[in-house]
């Protein structure tokens, strides 16, 4: 998902009880002959998003509701059928309206943009825009909807900055405020169950990190909702009646394409499972002024660099000398079509991860950081027009101390190990959440 409208701004079904007894919810899980039970980590299998476990139900959460969907285009089955088209053609289901969020519903818009809202003409229902919502705007469309449960159903990329999760959670206090119900159809987390990188701080929230969460949380959309609901909202004015469906067949250690899920990007600039592995670290490099991070290439976020003299062809042996085994970077030129350095020849390095389950994107993009530092053109990013704004790089981090710490010669071990307690302590916070095995 896009960011820069951000960073410029930013100033159940439940499959277990005790899943359930953590969120409040009640409801029974819809075991599913067609799912299989994941082996060894990694191994391939046939995993059922929430959305096949619940339309196999016979739509059984959403029974004699009037129901609002908050999807994008991820939100289809095996055969690429979007729910909303499916519940609107079954009678068993009342859908009264969709909220789409940024790029839109139909995924139509560019980076920072949204549909508008408007008549959907396959269904017929009203589209209303959800980008950059605020949990008092949801509420407002809800109640111009007459909706009495929310759904939620996109495709997270498992890092704190991609943007949909905080769309979940503003919906989430809204339909809390309203005492509406609010079901989380969960899907996988493409990049496994592992959690790596710093905290946010509450000085530097934003639209690309509105609560306390690490860089890369290692939750599917639906734990997430459950950390949500007790962690925040129960605090803060209310837990939501909160029911997740939650997927069948999958375990924490195994990747997306692995799940035999069909693949539909959730932005454009995440065209494949593989961009999301490396998207928590090399995305950072928005947080850079003169350092592409990929977009306008056929490779966003794996592809890292900028013109001669801002770096070279030595940039690579120099991260490469750190010698992290589990990731590799091929020396790499590219021109990008749009974005920064458009139409300029960029020498940069290709990320290659040859080990995804020793693979830290965090510490990896750390090194690429601390060695484009060496080069006298290197500059972080910030807004010209307020410099009093914190630099993008901190927001997306979550505070100044990465970047400090680079400025100041600190090493690769010494950043890194600078959030090792507080990455331990969200891991224990984040356990009572947790639904699906290692």
């Amino acid at each position: 998902m896009e960011r820069r409208d951000f960073l410029s701004q930013a100033g159940a079904l439940a499959a277990g009880a005790a899943g359930a007894a953590a969120i409040g919810a009640a409801g029974a899980a819809h075991a599913s002959p067609a799912a299989t039970t994941a082996g060894a980590a990694g191994s391939p299998t046939r995993v059922l998003s929430g959305l096949e476990v619940l339309q196999a139900s016979g739509w059984a959460a959403l029974a004699d509701q009037k129901v609002g969907v908050i999807s994008n285009p991820t939100g289809v089955n095996s055969d690429y059928v979007h729910e909303v088209d499916l519940m609107h053609a079954d009678d068993r289901v009342d859908i009264v309206a969709v909220f789409g969020p940024e790029h839109g519903f139909r995924g139509s818009a560019q980076a920072g943009g949204s549909e508008g809202t408007g008549i959907d003409p396959r269904t017929g229902l009203t589209i209303y825009d959800a980008h950059g919502a605020t949990s008092a705007k949801f509420a407002s469309m809800f109640d111009k909807a007459g909706v009495e449960t929310v759904v939620f159903d996109i495709q997270d990329v498992g890092s704190r900055f991609y943007t949909y999760i905080w769309t979940m959670y503003r919906a989430m206090i809204a339909a809390a405020g309203m005492g509406l119900r609010f079901v989380v159809l969960d899907r996988p987390n493409p990049i496994g169950g592992e959690a790596y990188g710093p905290m946010m701080t509450p000085d530097y929230t934003s639209g690309v990190g509105v609560r306390e969460i690490v860089q890369q949380h290692g939750m599917t959309v639906g734990e997430l909702a459950q950390f949500f609901n007790a962690e925040f909202l129960a605090n803060e004015g209310g837990a939501v009646d909160l029911a997740v469906v939650w997927a069948e067949g999958w375990r924490r250690g195994v990747f997306y394409d692995d799940t035999k899920l069909p693949w539909v990007q959730p932005s454009p600039n995440m065209p494949t499972p593989t961009t999301a592995l490396v998207y928590p670290g090399t995305a950072m490099f928005e947080g850079v002024a003169n350092i592409s991070e990929g977009r306008g290439t056929t490779q966003p976020f794996e592809f890292v660099g900028a013109p001669d003299p801002i770096l070279d062809y030595r940039w690579s042996d120099k991260i490469n000398d750190h010698g992290m085994e589990s990731v590799r970077f091929r020396e790499g030129y590219f021109q990008p079509t749009f974005s920064k350095h458009t139409g300029k020849l960029c020498v940069g390095v290709e990320v290659k991860v040859v080990d995804r389950r020793a693979y830290d994107p965090i510490k990896a993009a750390v090194a690429m950081l601390v060695e484009a530092k060496t080069y006298p053109d290197f500059a972080w990013r910030r807004d010209s027009w307020d410099p009093q704004r914190p630099y993008w790089v901190d927001k997306l981090s979550g505070s100044p101390r990465l970047r400090t710490m680079i400025d100041g010669g600190a090493t690769v071990d010494d950043v890194v190990g600078a959030w090792a307690d507080e990455l331990a302590a969200f891991k224990a916070q984040r356990q009572p959440y947790l639904h699906y095995a290692v």
